[in-house]
């Protein structure tokens, strides 16, 4: 896993910068009911997508929670006096204190703990309140390229944001399905020549950087033509669950 505190100056024009934000940020709001009066943004990052949603909503009151020091860091001064430090699988707020909670590319990077985030995230959340966050990241990624046909054989690591799972893990803490939306990526289009630097840090495959297979993976993706062009964007998903009254 990435090192958060020393990606976080830089994290933000590594992957789309205030583009992708507004994506994401106008997707979210519209599954936001218009009655919310407050929104947790757990595992927040930079706050950039938080910022945008008190912009947007000044009625609603937001609040980021980060685990990472830098990006909190960045995060309040966007936000001042709207974000903590706190762990999103022990979240430092009383049962039933929002009206909404969003976890925005988290849980792919969870493994085990996606249950344990899911139902303190259920445990916040008021009655009749809902979780919003991003499901199959890793699979959005797949958007019909010749790098994707590349990649293919390669051996996957299991998504711990699989749609199923989540919603398995969602209903176990009494939250039910109430919607989705899709948002792109904007700028994150892979091109062969960052997606063989990729592999090769052991990203998108349970190989690790050293396996032959790696390098025979990354060397097709140096044959690919037009190896600094980006391909398409990926489209994200965005899955709704409101907690039982």
């Amino acid at each position: 896993m990435l090192d958060y505190n020393k990606e976080a100056d830089v994290y933000d024009s590594s992957r789309g910068g205030e583009p992708r934000a507004a994506a994401a940020a106008e997707a979210v709001l519209g599954l936001i009911p218009e009655g919310a009066r407050s929104l947790l943004d757990a595992a927040c990052g930079t706050g950039i997508v938080t910022r945008r949603l008190a912009a947007a909503r000044p009625a609603l009151r937001v609040v980021g929670a980060d685990l990472t020091y830098g990006m909190a860091r960045m995060a309040a001064a966007r936000l001042p006096g709207q974000v903590v430090l706190a762990d999103s699988r022990r979240l430092p707020f009383p049962d039933a204190a929002f009206d909404a909670v969003t976890s925005i590319w988290l849980l792919h990077l969870l493994d085990d703990d996606v249950a344990p985030v899911i139902a303190e995230c259920a445990r916040v959340l008021r009655p009749g309140g809902v979780y919003i966050t991003t499901v199959d990241k890793a699979a959005s990624h797949d958007v019909g390229s010749d790098i994707d046909e590349v990649l293919a054989p390669r051996p996957r690591r299991a998504a711990p944001d699989e749609e199923a799972l989540v919603t398995a893990h969602a209903a176990a803490h009494g939250l039910r399905p109430a919607g989705s939306a899709t948002f792109t990526g904007v700028g994150q289009g892979r091109s062969p020549h960052s997606t063989a630097a990729d592999l090769r840090r052991g990203w998108f495959t349970r190989l690790p950087p050293d396996d032959p297979l790696t390098e025979h993976f990354a060397t097709s993706l140096g044959s690919l033509p037009d190896q600094n062009r980006r391909r398409a964007d990926p489209v994200f998903q965005l899955r709704v669950y409101r907690k039982g009254d």
